[in-house]
């Protein structure tokens, strides 16, 4: 054993890192999700019948390039958000051990998680504005298009014809949604993780992380979809010099998607949004398991993962 003490910002490099990695596999399925989300809004006829329709349509007409469109927006997303979400949530959870000498229960984990998304929401909301943008540019008639040319390329852009303060508009609906993304996410990993430790089903390992996860993301995806899909409108519409923006908030968002659309369009997109999410969570969390593992290795002298999770 060693005396050492980990440093309180390893948590977030290898949070933030662990995110990267994943968002570089997932990328494509996460502009699936947005490009599904905003069709049929306002009313207007659905533009992809499923997820595989979408994937077919994006490729045929803007190319299989395409599918990585707004990746730049996405890794800078992760270096943000993710970096501060873990960072924060594996750091509360390590404290909470230290102090009491066991394990958070389950509504502990949630509050944690919703902490946790909220900061991390908050920090990260330029790059999620951008993120959508980026996504949904190509489906814009040539003429609307925005055509940034990159992350920094949109930033500086934005803040110059919008204003700096555009950067956190649908902040709110953003930090809704994070914060059940977290509390289902970073809650129901802990705790299944605990579970099937302690009722001796499986042990500490990749096969252990990888059944967390999968646990997490599919329960992470039925919570957050209505509110993900609200976030995603506010961000992507349009709202010329004095005209009456076409939503006033989550809920607004929420309502008319029901009236016009019905209710089982608050979950359109399911098919890509679990394939994106439930991959990027088991990713995510096997990612920086094995992080900590080698980081406690290698650098602390210890055996085993000791993530914070």
């Amino acid at each position: 054993m060693t005396d050492k003490k980990r440093p309180v910002y390893v948590q977030y490099v290898l949070g933030g890192l662990s995110g990267i990695g994943a968002t570089c596999v997932v990328q494509p399925l996460d502009l699936v999700k947005t490009r599904m989300q905003i069709s049929g809004m306002g009313g207007a006829a659905k533009e992809y019948n499923n997820t595989f329709d979408a994937i077919g349509k994006i490729i045929r007409r803007e190319g299989l390039l395409a599918m990585y469109k707004g990746l730049s927006a996405a890794i800078m997303r992760q270096a943000t958000y993710t970096t501060t979400r873990l960072g924060v949530y594996t750091s509360l959870n390590d404290t909470y051990k230290q102090k009491t000498n066991k394990a958070p229960n389950l509504l502990i984990s949630m509050a944690m998680g919703m902490t946790a998304g909220a900061i991390g929401s908050f920090v990260g909301n330029p790059s999620e504005l951008i993120l959508i943008r980026m996504t949904a540019d190509g489906r814009l008639p040539v003429a609307e298009r925005r055509n940034y040319t990159g992350f920094f390329n949109a930033l500086f852009r934005i803040a110059r014809e919008e204003g700096v303060l555009s950067l956190w508009r649908g902040c709110v609906p953003t930090m809704g949604r994070a914060m059940v993304v977290n509390a289902a996410q970073l809650a129901s990993y802990s705790q299944a993780k605990a579970y099937l430790v302690s009722s001796e089903l499986m042990k500490e390992g990749i096969g252990l992380h990888f059944t967390a996860s999968m646990f997490s993301g599919l329960i992470t995806t039925a919570a957050s979809l209505p509110v993900d899909i609200a976030k995603t409108r506010i961000q992507n519409m349009k709202v010329a010099p004095g005209a009456q923006p076409p939503y006033k908030s989550t809920i607004d968002v929420i309502v008319k998607v029901v009236r016009h659309e019905g209710l089982f369009a608050l979950w359109k997109g399911f098919t890509a949004y679990y394939g994106r999410l439930g991959p990027h969570t088991v990713l995510t969390f096997i990612i920086l398991e094995q992080l900590n593992g080698l980081y406690n290795k290698h650098v602390m002298g210890i055996e085993g993962s000791k993530s914070g999770l």
